[in-house]
Order: C-alpha cells, then structure tokens, then sequence
C-alpha cells in the first residue's frame, strides 16, 4: 500500500464521529480493553467492531491480547500526514486573523 492509499484511509477513518471519539478517549485515558471503549457508545457490538477495524486498517490504532482482552492503543504517527496536509491551512488562517487584527486595530486608532 502506498502512502496516498494510507492517507485516504486514514481520512476516511477521520471522517466518523465515533472513530474520532475513539482516537479522544485513547489518547486521554491511554491503552484501553475493547470493551471499556465500547461502553462509552449506544451501538451494537458488530457496529462497533467495524469503527475499530476501520481505525486498525488505517493505522490509527494498534490491538493487542492481553490474556481474553483485546485492548487498543492510539498510534499517533498515522496522523502526520494530516497534519502535514492541515498545516498550509493553518499558516493560511493565522495570516487573514493576523489581517483582522490589524483592522480593528487601526479602527481602534482613529478615535471612532
């Protein structure tokens, strides 16, 4: 799988409120059993699993065993290459807030 692949992938997997709010609660609270995670969510167990196989075909999480358990941990390098591609949009908003403030400073001069 090429890196463009990957990076759709993990796009996709960004795009669900529930995925996004499994990467939250991994990386808040740390490495967590399957089913901690899955109590947090109104949803059937298969729905569920599918969000977590999404997350893993994308790189976003890894699983482990640990004796019955499965628990999942957020692998945080899958997102770099969002952030890469967020960055220009950052520099892009920072400069036109950056335009804003200067306006309403100048405004703030002129004694109005």
């Amino acid at each position: 799988m090429n890196t463009t692949d990957n990076g759709e992938r993990v796009f996709a997997a960004l795009a669900s409120p529930v995925r996004r709010e499994v990467l939250r609660l991994l990386r808040d609270t740390g490495p967590r059993p399957v089913n901690d995670l899955a109590a947090h969510f109104a949803m059937a167990r298969p729905s569920f699993s599918e969000h977590l196989r999404v997350l893993r075909e994308a790189g976003l999480v890894d699983e482990s065993r640990a004796g019955r358990q499965r628990v999942y941990r957020l692998e945080a390098a899958a997102l770099y290459e969002v952030q890469e591609w967020l960055n220009p949009f950052e520099r892009f908003w920072r400069e036109k807030l950056t335009g804003l403030r200067d306006v309403l400073d100048s405004l703030d001069g002129d004694g109005s």
